[in-house]
């Protein structure tokens, strides 16, 4: 069985190189790689561009990058917290494509499928629909969108193995299952990596197949986004 482990983020995150594209999972600021995303903003890479849901906070998660002007275009479905990420957007300084959340979901999907293009109906007679082919089925129109194609995918997971499988833990399940495997190389970020064998493979969510590294990660903050709390009586 091959051994995917890598001892470190740096040793990880190795060939991630300027003008690159890569996959990020999380939603908000849930199961992020919270410690990748650290390490690109120490490598100083610049000119990334970075397909996620979203992109963090002003001082965290994708956010770190945003600062450091790192990030040369976000295909995103949401812009909502980061205000940095609305500043560079309406600025004209950051390249923003806007996608409907089911679509960034299914255009990772069919890149993980090696499916080059599906048709939905979601977003025609939009924006979103300029430029893009469109064709009638069962009465109801429909858009080509494309597969994404990225050079990595960097995923976040609650456990894996020295194999590369993954198991998710709540909603850190998001972006991060059809990320993996949807890019040239997939990194995977884990809470707790243990040998090969010791999962139960029927509560396995992505096969080590998916994954060419893994590495267990460290001091995980999991920040949230907007706390709401009842006061007490």
């Amino acid at each position: 069985m091959i051994n995917k482990k890598v001892d470190s983020v740096r040793e990880a995150l190795q060939g991630i190189q300027n003008e690159m594209t890569l996959m990020l999972g999380g939603f908000g600021l849930c199961g992020i790689p919270e410690n990748s995303i650290s390490e690109l903003v120490n490598m100083g890479v610049t000119n990334l561009t970075c397909i996620s849901n979203n992109a963090g906070v002003d001082d965290f998660g994708l956010g770190l990058l945003l600062q450091k002007k790192q990030i040369k275009k976000m295909v995103s479905s949401y812009v909502g917290e980061n205000a940095e990420f609305e500043r560079q957007m309406l600025s004209g300084e950051l390249e923003v494509e806007l996608i409907p959340q089911g679509t960034l979901a299914e255009r990772c999907r069919a890149a993980q499928a090696g499916i080059p293009a599906f048709f939905t109906p979601a977003g025609f007679g939009t924006e979103v629909a300029i430029g893009k082919e469109a064709r009638e089925f069962n009465g109801k129109m429909h858009v080509l969108e494309h597969a994404f194609k990225a050079d990595f995918s960097i995923v976040k997971a609650w456990k894996g193995d020295t194999a590369g499988n993954l198991i998710f833990k709540g909603t850190a399940r998001n972006f991060n299952p059809c990320m993996a495997g949807a890019a040239k190389i997939t990194i995977a970020e884990v809470e707790e990596l243990v040998e090969a064998g010791t999962l139960d493979p029927n509560q396995i969510h992505i096969p080590g197949i998916f994954v060419q590294r893994i590495f267990q990660g460290e001091k995980f903050e999991k920040r949230i986004e907007q706390r709401t709390t009842r006061k007490r009586d």
